[in-house]
Formats: structure tokens, sequence, C-alpha cells
């Protein structure tokens, strides 16, 4: 039969760890480029052109909600690592208690 276990029980709880914060980073990023939060403004792609048509705010908002869903993408992919990482510690576990 064939493992799915690739990692050491450390390396699977250093991810666990590693996806739980980036989780919660990635969520509160989101949710504060959802409401457009002044102080992201250096962390949004516009360019001179948002600023010359007739409605500027409409485009920079735009601009935050698409920075807004890929944080929420990102903290997915994220979300997916940490169960993979809590599988191979399942794995890791079960593996203890096996006989030789």
């Amino acid at each position: 039969m064939v493992s799915l276990l690739c990692c050491g029980p450390k390396m699977a709880a250093c991810g666990i760890v590693l996806s739980m914060w980036g989780v919660i980073m990635l969520i509160l990023m989101g949710i504060f480029f959802n409401v457009h939060s002044a102080v992201l403004i250096e962390d949004v792609p516009f360019t001179e052109k948002d600023f010359e048509d007739s409605h500027p705010p409409e485009n920079i908002y735009r601009l935050y909600e698409q920075v807004s869903y890929n944080c929420f993408i990102a903290a997915g992919i994220y979300a997916a690592v940490g169960g993979w990482s809590f599988c191979q510690v399942r794995l890791n576990k079960r593996k203890e208690y096996m006989v030789r």
C-alpha cells in the first residue's frame, strides 16, 4: 500500500502553525481592503489612468475589492495547506503506533 506520508511531524506541525497565521492575517487584510482602508492604499495597484476618468473613486474602490478577493483566495489556499499538514500530523501519529 502506498503511504501518503511525505513529511515529518515537526514539519507538519510547522505547516499548521504557518497556515493558521496566514489564514488569520489574509482574512483580516481582505476585510480591511473590502472596507477601503486608507492605510493600505500603497498596496493597491492603481495607475495614473485610474485618476483621469470622470469617476476616479469608483475605479480605486474596484481595485480595492479586487485585492480583497485575492486575499480571500490566498486565505483559502492557506487553509487547504493547513488541512494537508493536519493530515500529515495524523499519519505521523498513526505511524508511531504501527508495529514493524
